[in-house]
Protein backbone atom coordinates (compact mmCIF):
# COMPACT_ATOMS: atom_id res chain seq x y z
CA UNK A 1 0.00 0.00 0.00
CA UNK A 2 1.97 3.30 -1.37
CA UNK A 3 1.72 5.78 1.48
CA UNK A 4 3.81 9.50 1.54
CA UNK A 5 5.56 11.08 4.30
CA UNK A 6 5.31 15.16 4.65
CA UNK A 7 7.70 17.14 6.72
CA UNK A 8 4.68 17.78 9.11
CA UNK A 9 4.40 14.26 9.68
CA UNK A 10 7.44 14.43 11.70
CA UNK A 11 7.93 14.32 15.19
CA UNK A 12 11.48 15.47 17.58
CA UNK A 13 11.22 14.66 21.32
CA UNK A 14 12.43 17.67 23.18
CA UNK A 15 13.70 17.26 26.45
CA UNK A 16 12.46 20.59 28.63
CA UNK A 17 15.11 21.51 31.07
CA UNK A 18 13.07 22.72 34.60
CA UNK A 19 15.14 25.27 35.85
CA UNK A 20 16.62 24.66 39.50
CA UNK A 21 15.78 26.48 42.23
CA UNK A 22 18.14 28.35 45.28
CA UNK A 23 16.35 28.77 47.87
CA UNK A 24 18.57 31.31 50.71
CA UNK A 25 16.68 31.77 53.52
CA UNK A 26 18.11 34.55 55.63
CA UNK A 27 16.86 35.02 59.03
CA UNK A 28 16.74 37.15 61.95
CA UNK A 29 18.92 35.38 65.00
CA UNK A 30 19.04 38.47 67.15
CA UNK A 31 17.72 38.16 70.67
CA UNK A 32 14.07 37.88 71.31
CA UNK A 33 11.81 35.26 72.56
CA UNK A 34 10.79 33.90 69.68
CA UNK A 35 14.50 33.14 68.44
CA UNK A 36 14.75 29.72 69.41
CA UNK A 37 11.25 28.57 67.93
CA UNK A 38 12.40 30.66 64.96
CA UNK A 39 15.83 28.56 64.61
CA UNK A 40 14.05 25.42 64.85
CA UNK A 41 11.22 25.83 61.74
CA UNK A 42 13.87 27.34 59.61
CA UNK A 43 15.87 24.38 60.45
CA UNK A 44 12.92 21.69 59.58
CA UNK A 45 12.04 23.65 56.25
CA UNK A 46 15.35 23.42 55.09
CA UNK A 47 15.88 19.93 55.44
CA UNK A 48 12.08 19.46 54.07
CA UNK A 49 13.37 21.33 50.92
CA UNK A 50 16.61 19.51 50.48
CA UNK A 51 14.64 16.09 50.84
CA UNK A 52 13.20 16.84 47.13
CA UNK A 53 15.84 18.64 46.00
CA UNK A 54 17.70 15.72 44.07
CA UNK A 55 15.38 15.18 41.85
CA UNK A 56 14.09 18.44 41.32
CA UNK A 57 17.44 20.03 41.11
CA UNK A 58 16.87 22.51 43.94
CA UNK A 59 19.49 24.07 46.30
CA UNK A 60 18.91 25.55 49.84
CA UNK A 61 20.92 28.04 51.84
CA UNK A 62 21.27 30.08 55.16
CA UNK A 63 22.06 33.28 56.21
CA UNK A 64 21.73 34.14 59.94
CA UNK A 65 21.81 37.84 60.82
CA UNK A 66 22.91 39.02 64.49
CA UNK A 67 25.12 41.05 67.13
CA UNK A 68 26.87 43.18 64.34
CA UNK A 69 27.34 41.03 60.69
CA UNK A 70 25.73 38.08 58.42
CA UNK A 71 26.95 34.83 57.89
CA UNK A 72 26.40 32.77 55.31
CA UNK A 73 25.84 29.44 57.65
CA UNK A 74 24.92 26.88 54.95
CA UNK A 75 26.22 27.62 51.40
CA UNK A 76 23.79 26.57 48.93
CA UNK A 77 23.89 22.90 48.36
CA UNK A 78 21.36 20.02 48.09
CA UNK A 79 23.12 17.78 50.39
CA UNK A 80 21.48 16.82 53.56
CA UNK A 81 24.49 15.65 55.06
CA UNK A 82 26.07 18.77 54.97
CA UNK A 83 23.11 20.72 56.08
CA UNK A 84 22.83 18.70 59.33
CA UNK A 85 26.42 19.81 60.23
CA UNK A 86 26.13 23.40 59.56
CA UNK A 87 22.80 23.66 61.24
CA UNK A 88 23.54 21.81 64.65
CA UNK A 89 25.11 25.30 65.75
CA UNK A 90 23.71 28.51 65.15
CA UNK A 91 25.06 31.73 66.84
CA UNK A 92 22.04 33.92 68.41
CA UNK A 93 21.31 36.84 70.40
CA UNK A 94 22.92 40.25 70.00
CA UNK A 95 21.31 43.05 67.68
CA UNK A 96 19.77 43.46 64.48
CA UNK A 97 21.95 43.87 61.52
CA UNK A 98 19.49 43.74 58.92
CA UNK A 99 21.33 45.48 56.42
CA UNK A 100 23.80 43.22 56.41
CA UNK A 101 21.44 40.18 56.31
CA UNK A 102 20.14 41.73 53.16
CA UNK A 103 23.30 42.51 51.24
CA UNK A 104 25.01 39.59 51.84
CA UNK A 105 21.59 37.94 50.63
CA UNK A 106 22.53 40.02 47.50
CA UNK A 107 26.36 39.06 47.17
CA UNK A 108 25.14 35.13 47.65
CA UNK A 109 22.50 35.16 45.13
CA UNK A 110 24.70 37.29 42.77
CA UNK A 111 27.83 34.91 43.24
CA UNK A 112 25.74 31.49 42.62
CA UNK A 113 24.32 32.97 39.27
CA UNK A 114 27.86 33.59 38.00
CA UNK A 115 28.39 30.15 38.76
CA UNK A 116 25.25 28.69 37.79
CA UNK A 117 23.26 30.79 35.09
CA UNK A 118 20.09 28.70 34.89
CA UNK A 119 19.10 29.04 38.82
CA UNK A 120 16.08 30.87 39.85
CA UNK A 121 16.55 32.27 42.95
CA UNK A 122 14.37 33.36 46.16
CA UNK A 123 15.30 34.93 49.60
CA UNK A 124 13.10 33.32 52.41
CA UNK A 125 13.40 36.48 54.55
CA UNK A 126 12.13 36.20 58.64
CA UNK A 127 12.24 39.46 60.47
CA UNK A 128 10.41 41.61 62.10
CA UNK A 129 11.61 44.33 59.46
CA UNK A 130 13.36 46.44 62.68
CA UNK A 131 17.12 46.69 61.79
CA UNK A 132 19.07 48.53 64.74
CA UNK A 133 22.59 48.26 63.26
CA UNK A 134 24.21 50.14 59.96
CA UNK A 135 27.16 48.99 57.51
CA UNK A 136 27.36 52.21 56.57
CA UNK A 137 26.55 55.75 57.27
CA UNK A 138 23.23 55.73 57.02
CA UNK A 139 20.36 55.40 59.40
CA UNK A 140 19.87 51.56 59.81
CA UNK A 141 16.42 51.28 58.58
CA UNK A 142 17.13 53.64 55.55
CA UNK A 143 20.06 51.67 54.59
CA UNK A 144 18.02 48.20 54.58
CA UNK A 145 15.00 49.84 52.41
CA UNK A 146 17.99 51.22 49.74
CA UNK A 147 19.47 47.49 49.63
CA UNK A 148 15.82 46.08 49.71
CA UNK A 149 15.27 48.02 46.67
CA UNK A 150 18.82 46.96 44.91
CA UNK A 151 17.51 43.34 45.41
CA UNK A 152 14.14 44.15 44.00
CA UNK A 153 15.76 46.01 41.20
CA UNK A 154 17.77 42.90 40.26
CA UNK A 155 14.74 41.05 39.76
CA UNK A 156 15.40 38.71 42.86
CA UNK A 157 11.90 37.28 43.79
CA UNK A 158 11.25 36.78 48.33
CA UNK A 159 9.08 36.14 50.50
CA UNK A 160 8.96 37.99 53.59
CA UNK A 161 7.81 36.22 56.72
CA UNK A 162 6.60 38.78 59.64
CA UNK A 163 8.24 37.65 63.02
CA UNK A 164 6.60 40.72 64.95
CA UNK A 165 4.05 40.00 67.21
CA UNK A 166 0.42 40.90 66.21
CA UNK A 167 0.05 43.36 69.27
CA UNK A 168 3.40 44.64 69.07
CA UNK A 169 3.54 45.07 64.92
CA UNK A 170 4.01 48.40 63.28
CA UNK A 171 4.44 47.12 59.61
CA UNK A 172 7.71 47.45 59.66
CA UNK A 173 8.00 44.15 58.14
CA UNK A 174 5.24 44.79 55.40
CA UNK A 175 7.07 47.78 54.45
CA UNK A 176 10.37 46.30 54.36
CA UNK A 177 8.53 43.26 52.07
CA UNK A 178 7.20 46.06 49.52
CA UNK A 179 10.75 47.54 49.32
CA UNK A 180 11.72 43.78 48.12
CA UNK A 181 8.70 43.83 45.43
CA UNK A 182 7.33 40.46 47.15
CA UNK A 183 4.66 39.38 49.94
CA UNK A 184 4.88 39.16 53.32
CA UNK A 185 2.84 36.53 55.21
CA UNK A 186 2.60 36.54 59.35
CA UNK A 187 2.13 33.15 60.36
CA UNK A 188 -0.45 32.11 63.24
CA UNK A 189 2.15 29.86 64.48
CA UNK A 190 5.82 29.45 63.44
CA UNK A 191 6.75 25.37 62.93
CA UNK A 192 8.55 23.87 60.28
CA UNK A 193 5.66 22.32 57.93
CA UNK A 194 4.00 25.51 57.82
CA UNK A 195 6.83 27.52 56.56
CA UNK A 196 8.03 24.49 54.63
CA UNK A 197 4.49 24.66 52.84
CA UNK A 198 4.06 28.40 52.41
CA UNK A 199 7.72 28.52 50.42
CA UNK A 200 7.01 25.53 48.57
CA UNK A 201 3.30 27.34 47.54
CA UNK A 202 5.68 30.35 46.16
CA UNK A 203 7.95 28.07 44.21
CA UNK A 204 4.86 26.31 42.83
CA UNK A 205 3.39 29.57 41.73
CA UNK A 206 6.34 30.54 39.49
Amino acid sequence: MAYALRKSDLQRKVRVRRAANLILFAVDASWSMAVSERMQATKGAIMSLLTDAYQRRDRVGLIVFQKDRASLVLPPTNSVVLAKKALANIPVGGKTPLSAGLLLSYETIKREKVLHPDIVPMIILLTDGAGNVSIGNDPPQEEAHRIARMINDSDIKTVTINMEHVAFDRGLATQLADKLGGPCYTLGQLHAELLYATVRQELDAR
